[in-house]
């Protein structure tokens, strides 16, 4: 009799201690599941590249290049539409993509480029279309201040988009295909990952945490009013051709 208690008993203790060991076992591996998804969260929230930074803004560029085009069809046309939309791009323009996207790009690569005596070419033939850019922008800015135009102020106002748009276009497709990709073969990785902190660091500064999510929603208001905030609009009719 004593001796199967001492057999149930060991039993017992036995599997206490196996009970133990697997739940010790199991929180280990939880433990280290946790931290394996908290390493993986960092690594999928890892800052984007500055030459990542400046394309995404390009987006927004695009953008407003789209809006410039039907606002300009439309003043050829002699079609109405809100007049604020075209102003509020400029705005945008100046804002964002002037006195910031440019200004990083004019402050952060064009001197390291000119320092490495890399692409100073190009380099310079893109900071003329900076200075170009900010004149025409300030033209429209004043000609949609005024509520209605004059025949002659409104084929100046189809010239200055239609020649914003002429130039950005290939501008903005150059340095994505050529200055942005050879950025990083002329900066260390310690220079090259500390610049794209100081860019968002930047971005915050002037327009707050979310300020590129803002000025997406900004544009998307503005492509609304005009009707070309739906993508599908721009599908082609592939019966029709």
């Amino acid at each position: 009799m004593e001796t199967t208690e001492k057999t149930i008993d060991n039993s017992r203790r036995g599997f206490i201690e196996a009970s133990i060991k697997i739940a010790a076992g199991s929180a280990m591996a939880g433990s280290l599941f946790l931290i394996g998804c908290s390493q993986g969260n960092e690594a999928e929230e890892k800052e984007v590249s500055p030459p990542e930074d400046l394309m995404q803004e390009h987006g927004i560029l695009n953008r407003i290049l789209l809006i410039y085009d039907t606002c300009k069809l439309k003043l050829i046309n002699h079609e109405t539409f809100p007049m604020e939309t075209l102003e509020a791009s400029a705005k945008i323009i100046r804002s964002f993509i002037e006195d910031y996207h440019e200004k990083q790009e004019e402050d952060y690569l064009f001197p390291r480029f000119r320092k490495a005596n890399q692409l100073t070419d190009l380099v310079d033939v893109l900071l003329r279309q900076h200075h170009a850019g900010r004149y025409i922008t300030s033209e429209i800015l004043q000609l949609t201040a005024v509520k209605t135009l004059r025949g002659d102020e409104q084929q100046t106002l189809i010239n200055l988009l239609g020649s914003f748009n002429t130039m950005y276009r290939p501008h903005e497709a150059r340095e994505d295909t050529v200055l942005f990709p050879a950025f990083r073969k002329i900066v260390s990785k310690h220079e090259y990952d500390s610049l794209g902190e100081e860019f968002e660091k930047n971005e915050h500064k002037k327009f707050g945490e979310d300020g590129f999510a803002t000025m997406v929603h900004r544009v998307e208001q503005i492509e609304k009013k005009l009707g070309i905030y739906e993508l599908n609009i721009f599908t082609p009719d592939l019966i029709a051709l």
